[in-house]
């Protein structure tokens, strides 16, 4: 098994980079990438589409230019409505990953809607596409080489307790651990960890202040205000046990990526000579190094 070191990665929405429409001031490509590599990440997922180059070919040279690996990406995909096939659009996508050399496929159950703030109720037949969904892009995944996650996230369709477990039960397809988006939903990460530790092949590592968590499981906020609040946290500074789900995870053979994802919202370019979401980005890498080496 290789060294936690060495499957440390990152995210472009550590530096407020989202595929939400209006969430904030983007940084540029160059410059999230080059600082990646001043903090001593190994490798990146993509980041929304227009982030990096669309051309498969172009966008492998972005990340192995810059001296980063491609871990894969974050592909919002409809998957509950039987009227919309998600196969063209993830092969589509899966270009790009083949090209560049990624592993890792993370799908989310896209509601058809912008932002994250909202999702229907689905009835059985939604469900029943859904999972037969995953297990189709499972398969296409398995075909190019890649491993295909689901990953819960807020105002998705997979996004609490009694989602998890459906989809735990009613398909095959790999879970992506977001420790942040699970504790928002009202899951504990711990617990799923432990649990599904057999089933978890990627890991989105974040902290979260568990006061403004329960502000969002009330309706009290939204999850975008709750983010431009600062619900997330750099790792070590939130209320989520990481260690356990460090540990947990490794003692059981687990060998993929640690992606470190501080979800920030930007409402204007960081003062010239401020160090921005970087400063956070580097107390995260600096805590999972504290964390690997217990481990």
């Amino acid at each position: 098994m290789s060294s936690i070191e060495s499957r440390i990665a990152g995210a472009p929405i550590s530096w407020g980079v989202c595929e939400v429409p209006g969430w904030g001031w983007q940084y540029d490509a160059d410059t999230v990438l080059d600082q990646m590599r001043e903090v001593g990440l190994a490798a990146t997922e993509f980041g929304p589409d227009g982030f990096l180059p669309d051309a498969p070919t172009e966008k492998a040279a972005a990340l192995s230019d810059k001296g980063l690996k491609a871990v894969g990406g974050f592909v919002p995909v409809v998957l509950h409505d039987p009227g919309h096939d998600p196969v063209p659009e993830v092969a589509e996508a899966l270009k790009g990953f083949v090209a560049a050399g990624a592993g890792t496929l993370v799908l989310a159950a896209a509601t058809g809607s912008d932002g994250y703030d909202d999702r229907p109720v689905l009835d059985e037949a939604g469900w029943s596409t859904l999972l037969g969904n995953l297990d189709r892009l499972a398969e296409l995944a398995r075909e190019q080489g890649l491993v295909a996650t689901l990953h819960p996230h807020v105002g998705t369709m997979v996004e609490n307790a009694e989602d998890v477990a459906r989809v735990v039960d009613g398909s095959t397809i790999g879970l992506c651990l977001d420790t942040g988006h699970l504790l928002i939903g009202g899951v504990d990460p711990v617990e799923l960890a432990k649990s599904h530790t057999a089933r978890i092949v990627h890991t989105h590592l974040k902290d979260v202040d568990a006061g403004w968590a329960a502000k969002v499981q009330s309706g009290a906020v939204s999850y975008t205000d709750a983010v431009r609040q600062g619900m997330y946290r750099p790792l070590g500074a939130g209320d989520i046990d990481l260690g356990t789900i460090v540990n947990t995870l490794e003692s059981a053979g687990y060998d993929g990526w640690y992606v470190l994802e501080q979800d920030t919202i930007l409402t204007a370019a960081p003062e010239p000579g401020s160090a921005g979401p970087l400063a956070d980005v580097r107390a995260s890498v600096a805590h999972l190094r504290k964390l690997a080496e217990r481990a």
